[in-house]
């Protein structure tokens, strides 16, 4: 395990609760459940490559999936483990590092979920070895899902939770990044990479993969998430409705803290 890694494992290490309970009932959760459920049905044989706690594996092995997580934190994956055996549920567990999911675990998946490993892997050639890996591990025909944080997330982040950030010195290359519209590689909350939302989809098309939808996985909800998800249940419906209709939409994709490019794998080139 390289030095950059070992930081971040050790980060989740630490965390396992926090991690857990970060996106329990807020949007970017029920956001992104309601677009898995258009495509994984009961049955479906899923992999979730850097899952964490298992979160969303749990929410898919409830739905009668046959769910594989695949985690770098220990900790982490023996959480997830115990949470399946509380509950009853089938989930099966490997730990190691999505670069290398491919040679660690076999099979052929419907659905290959990617949504943390590429917040993590700070050089570009780091990135695509990990989609590679996780598309070798997908079936011809079969849907991945993979999440990106937004360039404009930290900043979401500061003016929600901690403005004075930016007068601190060791964020001022944070702000400088932004203010000069370019991605960010380096400490934030651990060692992370930041997406320019235009910079996704020129990623993503060097892979044999056709794109089905590109969305904010908070929609519109982001900036004022609290008071929103402070309303009754059906005021909060209704937002999250209408971040349905329009969370693809290009002039809104800064709203969002992260991103999410789902794709069907196609045989137009070789992996």
């Amino acid at each position: 395990m390289d030095e950059t890694t070992k930081i971040i494992c050790d980060y989740y290490d630490a965390g396992v609760e926090s991690e857990w309970n970060r996106i329990a009932g807020r949007p970017e959760f029920l956001l992104t459940c309601r677009i898995l459920d258009r495509y994984i049905k009961q049955g479906d044989r899923i992999l979730d490559i850097g899952g964490g706690p298992g979160r969303y594996s749990l929410y898919l092995a409830e739905r009668g999936c046959d769910v594989t997580l695949f985690g770098l934190s220990q900790k982490n994956t023996k959480f997830a483990a115990e949470r399946a055996a509380e509950h009853e549920l089938s989930l099966k567990i490997i730990t190691g590092d999505a670069r290398e999911a491919d040679k660690l675990t076999d099979g052929q998946y419907d659905h290959v979920l990617l949504m943390g490993p590429l917040y993590h892997l700070l050089e570009e050639s780091e990135r695509v070895k990990a989609v590679n890996a996780a598309l070798k591990l997908l079936k011809q025909g079969g849907i991945i899902y993979i999440s990106f944080i937004s360039s404009y997330g930290g900043i979401i982040y500061s003016m929600k939770y901690m403005p004075e950030q930016i007068g601190m010195p060791d964020c001022e290359y944070f702000f400088k990044r932004f203010a000069d519209n370019l991605d960010f590689c380096g400490d934030s909350f651990t060692q992370s990479y930041f997406y320019r939302h235009i910079d996704v989809l020129p990623f993503m098309a060097q892979f044999p993969l056709e794109k089905l939808h590109f969305f904010g996985q908070e929609g519109i909800t982001s900036p004022c998430e609290g008071n929103i998800m402070s309303q009754p249940k059906e005021i909060v419906d209704l937002w999250l409705d209408l971040c349905e209709r329009v969370y693809e939409r290009e002039d809104l994709l800064s709203w969002s803290e992260h991103l999410m490019y789902i794709g069907r794998k196609t045989a137009e080139r070789e992996i």
